[in-house]
């Protein structure tokens, strides 16, 4: 009589798992800079997603809630400057928060091909959040830096962002 048993082929693990040396990375400061700033981006897009789930917006939306409540009548080409992001993401990003009633847009009395953003009653609501945001964060962040680090850290931002920007077009 046949056995209903089966054999499962096992195998012989010969190397152990190991965590990659920080230290190679160490030696070389381009090579720690850019993990540390993938870091940054991983846990960016991490609490973005967690936003949405709790708020309803994800971090992009969120900062343009907030530069909307700090400037009201902003237009979306001067959003789109002032996030770094193409006109048509920022077209998308309004398009989101108008349709969750968070931004009305009101044409301009000058030219009525301009669109200038207002936040509704809701938006408002929801810019005054301070908790459970990616600014939050970066608030605690900021609050532990002298003047002088906040100084030198915007300047490194800054221009790793221009050369960057010069990279893209070589």
């Amino acid at each position: 009589m046949p056995s209903s048993r089966h054999t499962v082929p096992t195998r012989t693990v010969t190397s152990k798992k190991t965590r990659p040396n920080q230290h190679d990375t160490e030696s070389d400061p381009v090579l720690e800079f850019l993990r540390l700033m993938w870091a940054v981006d991983h846990e960016l897009h991490r609490v973005s997603k967690a936003m949405m789930g709790r708020l309803g917006l994800t971090a992009p939306q969120r900062l343009a809630v907030r530069f909307v409540g700090r400037q009201p009548g902003l237009t979306p080409g001067q959003l789109a400057e002032l996030l770094h992001l193409d006109p048509g993401t920022v077209s998308g990003i309004v398009n989101r928060l108008e349709s969750s009633g968070l931004v009305t847009r009101v044409r301009s009395e000058g030219d009525t091909r301009r669109m200038h953003l207002t936040l509704t009653a809701k938006g408002r609501t929801l810019n005054r959040r301070r908790t459970g945001t990616v600014e939050a964060a970066v608030r605690r962040t900021l609050d532990g830096l002298s003047r002088a680090d906040l100084a030198a850290a915007s300047r490194l931002l800054r221009q790793l962002a221009k050369n960057l920007a010069v990279e893209s077009m070589a």
